[in-house]
């Protein structure tokens, strides 16, 4: 049996009905996304049931968008686990007392921008840089007394840079194969709209480091807990090496992170004494734990497992399953097809690849999707209008990769929440570097530029 595809009008409909939910649910009742995404989800079966699409061919598409979650899910899962670990093993408390003692607070957020920057071009991943020197940092930021949203967004901006111009990052590549151009011309293009919003980025948290009054005694106690419950030294930094060699042989992100944890566990117990298997496994389940009298340092480093996890991966499987619905049904197809024939010019064309790639993020929550979807449906027509595929790739990246982490049901978006604890809505106003990007490839399609 032919699967039934919805038209023009009836996507719209179905479009109108999830933002009719999501929105008023999210931005005035300030609820968690769980109930409102799972609610649109139920809606949009039902309007495309009513439009004629069997519910087979919904079942299908759902089971699709969930098996495009499990790699997701599965890495959400390890990162849980490893940052539980690196609690337990110092790495972690190691680089929070050497942060509290060499970076000083009025360069906090520019320093924390450019390391991040270094260790996602290193690695090729915003995950990886999120969960490891991330979570240090925002643990250095909470020891200074310092804003956590500020300090979050340099963490975001400074991974997602790197993560989107390193040769080493997937998404990278793919926005890259699905226009079919070079890498090395895809990262090149880039720097149109990546430098300008960097620089931009680089000055809004350079301003802010304006003096702050930091409580000495209060560093001092930190530092001293730090050195009573955690063995400190060079040795604790064995795991975040073997994070970063891996990465930069190109390793595949799931097993580096069980190689992560696996070399975090020896770790714990060459340098923490932890020799217990019962513990390590308390650990990667539960997170790390441990009773100080100091409660900076206790907000600090108790956290991680796999449970810590089970926000984002419900949010996750619920946003993707909606993902599965709308694309089996032939919802984007109809949208974005419907859409094209209505373009006249190249500016329109790009304007309107980007904007279909924020949609699809937005209703999916999947950057993979917000580079493929868009990138097969408009790719024939940069061609058939003779547009260079260098702009199609570099819009892909720009409204696909970095507006994923704006999405509180995003997987960047709910992963970022999860790991630094503070919510997508929260931190969207400091992540400038997230919209500036797609906001200047609007700007220069308009105004005729590269």
């Amino acid at each position: 049996m032919n699967n039934k595809s919805v038209s023009f009008a009836q996507s719209l409909w179905v479009l109108l009905a999830i933002f009719g939910i999501l929105f008023p649910a999210l931005f005035f009742g300030k609820v968690e996304p769980h109930m409102p995404l799972l609610g649109a989800t139920i809606v949009a079966a039902t309007l495309l049931r009513f439009f004629g699409v069997s519910w087979k061919q919904m079942e299908d598409g759902l089971i699709k968008g969930i098996q495009s979650a499990i790699a997701p899910m599965l890495i959400l899962c390890l990162i849980g686990i490893l940052i539980g670990v690196w609690m337990m093993s110092g790495t972690v408390p190691t680089i929070l007392d050497l942060g509290i003692s060499v970076i000083s607070p009025e360069y906090f957020t520019i320093s924390t921008l450019f390391l991040t920057i270094i260790v996602s071009s290193v690695t090729g991943s915003s995950f990886t840089t999120l969960s490891t020197i991330g979570v240090a940092l925002m643990g250095v930021s909470t020891a200074l007394g310092l804003d956590p949203l500020l300090t979050a967004g340099a963490i975001i901006c400074g991974a997602c840079f790197g993560d989107k111009m390193s040769p080493l990052s997937d998404t990278t590549n793919f926005a890259a194969a699905m226009a079919d151009v070079s890498l090395a011309s895809h990262i090149k293009f880039m720097m149109n709209t990546s430098i300008p919003a960097l620089v931009l980025t680089a000055l809004f948290f350079g301003l802010q480091g304006r003096t702050v009054e930091v409580d000495l005694n209060a560093i001092s106690q930190i530092r001293i807990a730090l050195e009573q419950h955690f063995a400190l030294g060079l040795g604790t930094f064995f795991p975040a090496l073997v994070v970063l060699v891996c990465s930069a042989l190109r390793k595949p992100i799931l097993p580096t992170l069980v190689f992560g944890i696996v070399s975090g566990i020896a770790t714990a117990a060459w340098m923490q004494g932890v020799y217990s298997p019962v513990t390590w496994m308390n650990v990667m389940q539960n997170g790390f734990t441990l009773d100080i009298p100091n409660e900076a340092v206790t907000a600090i480093v108790n956290r991680g497992g796999l449970l810590s996890m089970t926000w984002s991966v419900a949010l996750i499987l619920i946003a993707l399953s909606l993902g599965g619905i709308l694309q089996s049904s032939g919802v984007f197809h109809a949208l974005f097809s419907g859409l094209i024939k209505r373009i006249r010019k190249d500016a329109e064309l790009v304007g309107l690849a980007g904007s279909s790639s924020i949609l699809v993020n937005v209703l999916t929550g999947e950057q993979y999707l917000s580079i493929l979807l868009p990138g097969q449906m408009f790719r024939e027509a940069f061609v058939a209008r003779k547009m260079e595929g260098r702009r199609l790739s570099r819009t892909l990246e720009d409204c696909g990769t970095l507006v994923n982490p704006l999405i509180p049901w995003g997987v960047s978006g709910a992963f970022f929440s999860t790991t630094l604890h503070v919510s997508t809505l929260e931190y969207l106003p400091y992540v400038m570097y997230l919209w500036l990007s797609p906001l200047l490839t609007f700007l220069y399609a308009w105004r005729k530029k590269a």
